[in-house]
């Protein structure tokens, strides 16, 4: 074998020698990338659980941390744990269902929040500003003020809120389809089906009377003291569903994020996904606002803040948003329990009051960043 072809080999060899470490060390740092970002949604967790207990302590003298976590363990685990009966009465009948009716509408509302600013590429994009919440306030006057609807009883304002939330959702469907379904379409056709029923909300609070009219605002300012275990159960079984939907679609979502023709060469059917996605998150929407009333703000914060501190990649974006809106939540409603104390203050109106501010911080810290 001549030398030139020895020294041909050894250097092909060299070379495939350094590609092989190269991989192994991008692999790595993808690998501690990858631990990162889980390692944060673990503190995110425990930190979640940790304010649901203190959470489940206002408002009670004589209930403590150890007592919640007691009264919450014996009930899982019976035999190996202990609590008295009446802590345990206290936190399962009175405490646990607002804390996880807020855990699951933070999470819901934060989730569907991160998926529609990902597929209509627009950070101001929100279940809220789509015209989902005026609706369902829309379907709930038409309940409290006229008395209207296709249920009755306890469920009359509960069924006319998801039914209108779904209508509005399909409302900016047919729109969108009308003027070719892309993300500037349906930002606009979310605005106008806004205004439109905020308008017809208006009308019914003209005419209707001041006690109907009071019940009405006090719905549309959101609330967690309405919940029940079985309208958490309700929403559970949505949220349940829904999001590890929104998180088996992460991929395709990312590809619409970077623009419509990245994502249709890279082979995602853009208007397909984009309906689905939209769809998902308006039902996780309705399901939650129907129960809760309006809250603000949490699907358009959230993101934000998981997007500054993980990253713009939705495999974790969005369940890192979910965790986020889980706390900003819970903490809310705390804050409006202690502020006034012993009166409460509705939760959306507290998130209202907490997340302007919030959210000129984080606009005011990415303008920074781009400047």
């Amino acid at each position: 074998m001549a030398s030139s072809d020895v020294v041909s080999q050894g250097a092909n060899l060299s070379d495939a020698a350094v590609g092989k470490r190269d991989a192994d060390s991008i692999g790595l740092v993808y690998k501690g990338f990858v631990k990162r970002k889980l390692l944060l949604a673990a503190v995110l967790f425990l930190s979640l659980i940790l304010l649901a207990g203190l959470s489940a302590t206002l408002g009670s003298s004589g209930l403590t941390l150890a007592d919640v976590y007691a009264a919450v363990l014996a009930r899982a685990f019976p035999g190996y744990f202990q609590a008295s009966w009446l802590g345990e009465m206290v936190v399962w009948e009175l405490r646990l269902p607002p804390i996880i009716m807020g855990i699951l509408a933070g999470m819901g509302l934060a989730a569907a929040g991160a998926a529609m600013q990902g597929i209509l590429r627009n950070p101001l994009a929100s279940p809220f500003t789509l015209g989902i919440s005026s609706a369902a306030s829309f379907g709930a006057a038409l309940a409290i003020i006229l008395g209207a609807g296709l249920a009755g009883g306890e469920y009359l304002i509960v069924l006319n809120a998801f039914i209108f939330s779904l209508i509005a959702a399909a409302a900016v469907f047919v729109l969108a389809e009308i003027k070719g379904i892309s993300s500037e379409s349906m930002v606009l056709a979310g605005i106008a089906i806004m205004y439109f029923f905020s308008a017809l909300t208006s009308v019914l609070q003209y005419v209707g009377r001041s006690e109907d009219v009071h019940a009405l605002v006090f719905w549309t300012m959101g609330s967690l003291g309405r919940s029940t275990w079985h309208s958490v159960g309700l929403v559970f079984v949505v949220v349940a569903l829904c999001l590890p939907w929104l998180l088996w679609k992460s991929w395709d979502i990312n590809a619409l994020e970077s623009g419509d023709e990245i994502a249709t060469s890279l082979g995602v059917d853009i208007n397909k996904t984009r309906m689905a996605t939209m769809t998902i998150a308006s039902l996780i929407t309705a399901a939650i606002i129907s129960f809760t009333g309006t809250i603000g703000f949490i699907g358009l914060v959230a993101p934000h803040m998981a997007r500054i501190v993980i990253g713009g990649d939705h495999r974790f974006l969005l369940l890192t948003s979910a965790l986020m809106g889980a706390l900003l939540l819970l903490g809310a409603d705390a804050v409006g329990k202690t502020v006034f104390a012993p009166a409460v203050l509705p939760v959306g109106l507290m998130t209202s009051l907490l997340g302007v501010p919030l959210f000129v911080y984080l606009f005011m810290k990415r303008r920074k960043k781009s400047c």
